[in-house]
């Protein structure tokens, strides 16, 4: 193991808390987003990969990454979506067999900075108590007021719209062309794990860019829709909230993960709120309220919808609850072919308790087409 020359680091956060680290590699860096974290022990190529994190600072409260370097096979979109990397020890070598290079790589070809030897576990419990905010990590480390400045102009991320930056610019398919089952998916931020769920399940799939109308997404006589998770504020996603109250008009089936599931919330009438500082990790308890049973689950999201509006609509039932803090986790539209959950079905993140969400979408279709 060669020795590491690194420079030293901060962590500016906008009520002017400073933390302090060293950078990864000998180089200078500076770059501004939300802070937040992550409790997960493993997945952390997904976690950087994934377009729901985009415009984000993040902090790893495992206390090793990089341990077992990267490989193509667990990037969830064209490359890394995060704005920069927080952590406590950095691993500039890995013992994984599978991995095609070390993280240090990864992250360089990616061109994103990142900070270690940062004492995460106080970040992490000062987020916690002062809720996720705006903030800068840098090695210009004489020159707090300049970046202060800067960091005043960063936009909050309530009421910011994300997707398009994520979004794909041109439609491109997924899966078997001569499958049986067709889906639509309206791409706000989408992970390509969900695409591969849907396509070993017999589907093909067209993604669509993040302002694709209704009109435009029936032409190609989809079986089912679906609204993928995505990064930032749904509330401003005029065009998506528009799609999902066409699609339910319709009674066309249409299924919606996290950013999905508050379009389709909001496209029902129900307000949705910035949380104090999200659900990002991998062992969320969730309770389905049709069936009793418990789910562990992987989350990702910094809004949710508001439960006491959704309980007062006629048209809308709770499937799902956040057994930590009792926020919404599912929804379901009655009398509709509509359902969503505000977490992610598709990772693995040990437990596999959420994959039947695809084979109930892919039935609901089944049984539409019958």
């Amino acid at each position: 193991m060669k020795y590491q020359s690194r420079r030293p680091a901060l962590i500016l956060l906008a009520d002017g808390t400073i933390f302090h680290g060293k950078s990864v590699g000998d180089v200078e860096g500076t770059s501004f987003g939300e802070v937040c974290f992550n409790t997960g022990m493993t997945g952390y190529q997904e976690i950087f990969t994934d377009p729901s994190y985009f415009g984000q600072l993040m902090v790893t409260t495992n206390a090793h990454i990089g341990n077992y370097g990267a490989t193509n096979e667990e990037t969830e979109s064209d490359g890394v979506k995060i704005s920069g990397l927080i952590c406590r020890n950095f691993s500039y070598t890995y013992s994984r067999q599978d991995a095609q290079e070390s993280l240090e790589e990864f992250l360089s070809s990616n061109n994103l900075f990142a900070i270690s030897d940062v004492d995460t576990r106080a970040l992490v419990a000062y987020i916690r108590d002062n809720g996720a905010m705006n903030a800068v990590i840098s090695t210009d480390v004489d020159n707090i007021d300049a970046l202060k400045v800067k960091l005043s102009e960063v936009p909050s991320m309530n009421g910011l719209e994300l997707a398009s930056k994520v979004s794909t610019k041109e439609p491109y398919y997924f899966g078997d062309e001569k499958s049986e089952i067709k889906i639509a998916a309206l791409d706000i931020g989408i992970k390509r794990n969900i695409l591969r769920n849907f396509s070993k399940r017999g589907a093909y799939i067209k993604v669509f860019p993040y302002n694709t109308s209704y009109e435009e997404m029936k032409e190609w006589n989809a079986d089912g829709y679906f609204l993928s998770n995505g990064p930032g504020d749904p509330e401003p996603l005029d065009n998506a909230i528009q799609v999902a109250k066409d699609i339910i008009e319709k009674d066309q089936p249409l299924f919606g993960i996290c950013l999905g599931h508050q379009v389709i919330a909001l496209a029902n009438g129900i307000s949705t709120y910035k949380m104090h500082n999200g659900h990002r990790g991998i062992n969320h308890p969730i309770k389905n309220l049709l069936t009793g049973k418990g789910e562990i689950t992987s989350q990702n999201h910094g809004f949710a919808i508001n439960r006491e509006e959704t309980e007062a609509n006629k048209n809308v039932e709770i499937t799902h609850v956040h057994l930590n803090d009792h926020t919404v986790a599912g929804i379901r539209i009655k009398d509709k072919n509509c359902f969503s959950v505000q977490y992610h079905p598709e990772a693995s993140p040990g437990p596999n308790d959420a994959t039947y969400l695809f084979d109930q979408f892919i039935e609901n279709i089944k049984g539409v087409k019958a």
